[in-house]
């Protein structure tokens, strides 16, 4: 593991890894050992062991893609308004990648970016809590950038390249994401909710449209996306007109 620190005019401390099991995992650790500023950044060229939602894995092209985390301090953040942290860096790397290719570029609930319903970036986002506070998160970021072919495990798999036809410059793109996400931040620690919610429904893949589902408990059903809730549960309007929330795990996009 080679290691090369700076630092970027945001105020942020980038450290550059060549490879790595984990960003997330190594900001974890860092933090286990000592004091990690706010906006501390681990960037990786090969990361072999990236983490993605429900315990899933997210493989990368070495070299080719930006895989990085990004920890970040809070003061007085309550557990109950988590899922403000995902509108927020959904919201962030929306508006960076609509700089290179806005056409369908969608938010899919709860945090992942896709590009004609095809995936081109994974969120992972972690925190640790004490009394009921969230007192530091880190939050992983896998988007695909200049990958043109992708495990066929992968169907569904992009990239900017592969969307733009363009080679991406990716240390430009990285501090836009950056900078974005910073702000985005900033908002969460303000307790911007209301904005944030806002925003983030106005890009949610599928809202207003109706789909098929499924559930453990009803199998296959129709419905219609309307929204989330302050806890970041799916607001779904099913075809009797009744309204029922989901959280994690309990829907499936069919």
């Amino acid at each position: 593991m080679i290691i090369d620190v700076l630092y970027l005019q945001i105020y942020m401390k980038i450290v550059k890894l060549n490879a790595i099991n984990s960003t997330n995992t190594f900001l974890r650790e860092l933090a286990r050992k000592s004091v990690v500023e706010s906006l501390t950044v681990a960037v990786a060229e090969n990361q072999t062991n990236g983490k993605g939602q429900f315990d899933g894995k997210w493989t990368s092209e070495v070299g080719k893609n930006l895989t990085f985390s990004i920890l970040y301090n809070f003061l007085d953040l309550s557990i109950d308004n988590a899922f403000y942290l995902n509108c927020a860096v959904s919201l962030a790397v929306y508006d960076t990648l609509s700089k290179y290719h806005k056409e369908k570029l969608k938010v899919k609930w709860p945090n992942d970016i896709l590009s004609s319903r095809k995936k081109l970036c994974g969120i992972l986002i972690e925190n640790t809590v004490s009394n009921g506070n969230i007192t530091s998160t880190i939050i992983g970021i896998g988007l695909n950038v200049n990958q043109e072919i992708f495990p066929k495990d992968l169907p569904n798999a992009t990239s900017l390249k592969k969307v733009t036809g363009k080679d991406i410059d990716k240390e430009k793109l990285l501090h836009e994401l950056l900078e974005k996400i910073k702000e985005q931040l900033l908002l969460v620690a303000e307790k911007q909710f209301t904005l944030l919610q806002k925003n983030y429904e106005q890009v949610l893949y599928k809202k207003n449209q109706p789909m098929m589902f499924r559930n453990e408990i009803s199998g296959n059903f129709l419905g219609k996306i309307l929204g989330i809730t302050k806890q970041g549960k799916l607001i779904v309007e099913l075809e009797n007109e009744t309204l029922k929330t989901f959280d994690l795990k309990e829907i499936q996009f069919m």
